[in-house]
């Protein structure tokens, strides 16, 4: 069996235009694919906003989930016209009168920021075709087809701008206005030559005449790989730092969407947004939705919030305003009350990084420069929050975010972890922020799995972390695998790593990474074993060895492993000479 070390590869990567060159070294990490992408300083910009506001707003607006004096309770409101169905002419007359008086876009501003919300984006073309800004590519817009004649996604532009908020804009590539009807009910169009052409020339309108463009929320359809380029590309050769969102399909996206209302049940390594409604039942204004429950509505969405950014993702929650424009009461209530829970506790939100933990039994962390914060949702009954794995690490007094009545004590660090004493936390009301300051880094000793008697090691699949490739070839495409990561009880000394695999492809090969160093493993074809001899590092990873099986670096968004991994067996060895077997 051939093994290749390496150590560096110089790799030119297209990040800006005009064109500019980075090195690298090889990385664990999926690379985007190749073509303009926006700079690492506005990829970590866009990370530390961490909250914002999504609007769905449209034609179908007017008809609040209602057609024909009836409920329709299937799917969406916002995709009323496919779900009742309406004829595709009776929903273009109601252009007519679509009159949205009271949308107040400085009053929009002002509630995401009461909220808490660092950016906004707006749904300037939904699946229905109808553009809620002033095209030049048809009369179906807002300014040319309706009594209002105004551009709502300008006037919000500009709102933002005068309030220093940045702006994003929602845009369905799929268009049953275009299609005149003949569409797919479950928005996985293919997108037509035609059709794509059309969507260009409006995402390089929207891309012109409405100032920075923090992002472009790319949703639904199934384009070609070449399609999906060609929109990532037409958004990056007007704005270079806009991000551009996965659903643009076939991993062109600069950060990864989950699907609607969810969240990642695995770990995350790329840029990643949560979409939530409040309501899951719709994203566009339902007239009958029933509202209550106010205060469990809130900590609901604070709940959530808290559970993506420990995550290490952003969070967008969106509302629906009515058909006049105006913002439906109970959700800027929503809004005001997940704001009145931020404001003394935004720190431990904004500009932070995943919670270093895999799991807490009180609740969720994350961390700051100098700063670790824990969220408790489950106050324990005794006051005392355990931090599992904790080591080498020194804190400093903490305290209860915007609460002056609890009381924190000192940091115990022991063998097995650390633990802090927290009083007064009954008083401290919903998911109280535990702020405790950090005098150096912070060391979490990793789960890891411990040898048996004979020192051998079983990693088995299902105990991994798993890694996976959002955003594929369509909404319904599954997500893939391309990396696991394991950790062992592993002393000093060399190992013999045997992996055991199925379904393989000829001629396979993957990365296998041990304490951040690679080889690279080849697998014959169908099923079987490889192995290789590995060596611990402990300068790199003092506290356990961490194990990675990837694609060969350097790869990229969509690379998966080529094989399906059963297990890793790590041996100690005890005998230098003994031979290595592979393919």
């Amino acid at each position: 069996m051939k093994t290749i070390m390496r150590t560096t590869l110089m790799l030119a990567l297209t990040c800006l235009l005009p064109m500019t060159t980075v090195a690298t070294t090889l990385s664990d990490q999926p690379l985007p694919l190749p073509g303009p992408r926006p700079s690492a300083a506005t990829v970590q910009a866009w990370q530390a906003r961490k909250f914002g506001l999504f609007i769905h707003f449209g034609l179908y607006s007017e008809l609040g989930g209602v057609w024909d004096g009836k409920r329709i309770t299937n799917g969406y409101s916002e995709q009323i016209q496919s779900f009742a169905p309406v004829p595709i002419d009776r929903y273009e007359a109601l252009a007519k009168r679509f009159d949205p008086e009271k949308f107040d876009p400085d009053a929009i501003v002002a509630l995401a920021k009461a909220a808490g919300m660092k950016f906004i984006v707006i749904t300037a073309k939904h699946h229905d075709g109808f553009a809620m800004f002033h095209t030049a590519q048809d009369d179906y817009d807002i300014v040319d087809a309706t009594p209002y004649r105004r551009d709502v996604v300008k006037e919000l532009a500009d709102a933002c701008a005068r309030a220093h908020m940045p702006f994003g804009v929602y845009y369905s590539t799929i268009d049953w206005h275009w299609m005149h009807g003949q569409y797919l009910p479950d928005n996985d169009n293919p997108i037509t030559p035609a059709q794509a052409d059309f969507n260009v020339a409006q995402i390089s309108e929207l891309m012109s005449h409405y100032g920075p463009i923090s992002e472009v929320w790319f949703d639904m359809g199934k384009p070609t790989p070449a399609q999906s380029a060609r929109f990532a590309r037409t958004v990056h050769a007007l704005q270079p730092q806009t991000m551009v969102s996965g659903r643009v399909w076939n991993h062109q996206g600069d950060f990864s969407v989950m699907g609607d209302n969810s969240e990642p049940g695995e770990g995350m390594e790329k840029p990643w947004q949560s979409p939530a409604s409040i309501f899951p039942e719709t994203w566009g204004y339902r007239s009958w939705q029933v509202r209550n429950d106010l205060q469990g509505k809130v900590r609901e969405n604070i709940a959530r919030l808290v559970r993506v950014v420990s995550g290490g993702g952003n969070y967008i929650l969106n509302i629906g305003p009515e058909g006049d424009g105006s913002v439906v009461p109970y959700e800027a209530d929503v809004l005001r009350g997940i704001g009145a829970w931020l404001r003394p506790r935004g720190e431990a939100i904004y500009g932070t990084h995943a919670s270093p933990f895999k799991k807490l039994d009180f609740g969720y962390a994350t961390v700051g420069a100098h700063m670790l914060y824990l969220f408790v949702e489950k106050p324990p009954a005794d006051g005392v929050l355990h931090l599992p794995g904790v080591v080498d690490t020194r804190f400093g007094q903490g305290h209860v975010l915007g609460d002056t009545q609890a009381s924190v004590g000192s940091v115990a660090v022991d063998a097995a972890d650390a633990s802090v004493k927290v009083n007064g936390l009954a008083k401290a009301g919903y998911m109280p922020v535990v702020a405790i300051p950090l005098a150096g880094a912070l060391h979490v000793r990793p789960d890891a799995v411990a040898p048996g008697a004979d020192g051998r090691m079983d990693l088995a699949a299902a105990q991994a972390e798993h890694f996976l490739n959002y955003n594929g070839y369509g909404y319904d495409d599954p997500s893939t695998l391309y990396k696991l990561r394991w950790h062992a009880q592993a002393g000093a000394g060399d190992y013999t790593l045997t992996l055991r695999y199925r379904d393989a492809h000829a001629p396979a090969q993957l990365d296998v990474w041990v304490d951040g160093h690679p080889r690279t493993l080849a697998l014959p074809a169908g099923k079987g074993t490889a192995s290789l001899r590995v060596s611990r590092d402990l300068h790199a990873f003092p506290y356990a060895m961490q194990v990675e099986l990837t694609p060969v670096a350097p790869f990229h968004k969509g690379d998966k492993l080529p094989a399906a991994i059963e297990a890793v067996e790590l041996a100690p060895l005890t005998n230098p000479s003994t031979p290595q077997h592979g393919g």
